[in-house]
């Protein structure tokens, strides 16, 4: 337990952070991978070049040195981030590489005002929050080790089918290369890949939303060829050109919770932008796979994985919308379509920002432009729904902002980021 003089020095510390946190994390960062080049198969390079895992790092130690004395504050921003450390094996032997160069940067870009009372009293703090970490990783470690079908850390997987689903998004089923069984997962979870590409050093981790209910043979991912961001994107492009059926991977069990709330009785919305549809065709296809007119041992595992009988969400309406460039790089639009088809209260909306030719004589969307506040309006009838969100960050900070416009309250507004968590409301928009 802190004493109380480090808790006063500690939140002593959180404007400081609030001006300094972003250079704070770039500098631990520099140094970690510097002095630890192994680590940095764990970080997402792209994030690293966008600024985002920095970012997202200050606002973890900034909201620490804010609520060092609640603790309980933080649990569910803790439980989120030890879902991604689980999934890419973090492990309890990280922390205190972490802590040392947190506190190195701490110092070396505050100087002479990083006294060595303030240096003791966070080196204190970080092995409590640390251990904050541990504990609930541990548990999540546990879980997914002892769970049926689960395993430890990765386990090798191959590739059984490759699907081109648009001009930029392909999808790839997994099986298992033992011919285990697979785990049950939530709607909306992820995986972790790791994979050698040649010319890199270190192995490379990227995480990817399951894109299909649970209760397959395959697990199934849906990977956008990230070519036209700087940098490109290393994994997705060598999957893309380079994995094909028969080819192995690692991977590690499913984890988030970016899930669907069986719980809830209330209508569903699923608003994607891009690749953010994949986490909704998950939660799509299982609300399809578990409503009564589909009842079989696959609708019973559903209910049963959802730990609750009564699954009320999923018998509720469903709203599924979803925003894309054009038809060439829409994907699943006649998967969903049928889905929706198939379910007994159920509608879809497409919007467009720059329809081809060819999608005006298809007439295979339904609104042209951005999905703004107007057309928005027009597709929100029950304001007392559940909205899940993902995209973009400016897709999902827009959605957000013109859905409390609408008065949704901010409870049943729910959002994934792909990599780091950031603030959504704190981001600035390019």
């Amino acid at each position: 337990m802190l004493s109380q003089k480090t808790i006063e020095i500690v939140k002593s510390t959180a404007p400081v952070l609030a001006e300094k946190g972003v250079e704070i994390t770039k500098c631990f960062y520099k140094n970690l991978f510097s002095s630890h080049p192994e680590l940095l198969n764990i970080f997402n390079h792209a994030n690293q070049a966008k600024g985002r895992q920095q970012t997202a790092l200050a606002n973890t130690v900034y909201a620490a040195a804010t609520y060092i004395d609640q603790l309980e504050v933080l649990i569910p921003a803790v439980k989120q981030i030890a879902h991604k450390h689980r999934s890419l094996a973090v492990k309890p032997e990280h922390y205190p590489i972490v802590g040392e160069h947190l506190l190195g940067a701490i110092k070396e870009v505050l100087g002479d005002a990083a006294t060595d009372e303030i240096i003791n009293a966070w080196a204190e703090a970080y092995g409590v929050i640390a251990q904050v970490f541990i504990d609930v990783e541990k548990e999540m470690y546990e879980e997914a080790t002892n769970q049926t079908g689960g395993w430890k850390d990765f386990k090798k997987f191959k590739v059984v089918k490759k699907v081109e689903e648009s001009a930029i998004i392909t999808s790839f089923y997994l099986e298992p290369s033992d011919k285990t069984a697979l785990p049950a997962f939530l709607p909306g979870q992820y995986i972790t890949i790791r994979l050698s590409i040649p010319g890199e050093t270190n192995l490379l981790n990227r995480q990817y939303s399951l894109s299909d209910a649970a209760g397959q043979s395959t697990f199934r991912i849906s990977v956008k060829r990230e070519s036209e961001c700087t940098p490109k994107g290393k994994v997705s492009n060598y999957l893309h050109d380079h994995i094909n059926m028969g080819d192995e991977l690692e991977v590690t069990a499913p984890a988030g919770d970016f899930v669907l709330d069986a719980e809830k009785a209330a209508p569903v919305y699923l608003i994607s932008g891009g690749v953010g549809i994949t986490p909704m065709m998950s939660m799509l296809k299982t609300v399809a796979a578990s409503q009564p007119k589909t009842h079989s041992s696959f609708a019973q595992k559903i209910m049963s994985m959802l730990k609750t009988k009564e699954t009320a969400q999923l018998n509720n309406p469903v709203t599924f919308v979803h925003a894309a460039k054009n038809g060439e790089v829409h994907a699943f639009h006649d998967e969903v379509c049928e889905t929706i088809e198939n379910l007994q209260n159920a509608r879809r909306y497409f919007v467009y920002e720059q329809p081809t030719s060819e999608d005006y004589v298809k007439k295979q969307f339904n609104g042209e432009g951005y999905l703004d506040f107007e057309k928005l309006s027009s597709i929100v009838k029950e304001k007392e729904a559940q909205f899940y969100i993902c995209g973009p960050v400016e897709f999902m900070k827009a959605t957000v902002i013109n859905l409390e416009k609408l008065g949704v309250a901010e409870e049943n507004i729910h959002y994934e980021f792909f990599g780091p968590a950031l603030n959504l409301k704190e981001y600035e928009m390019a």
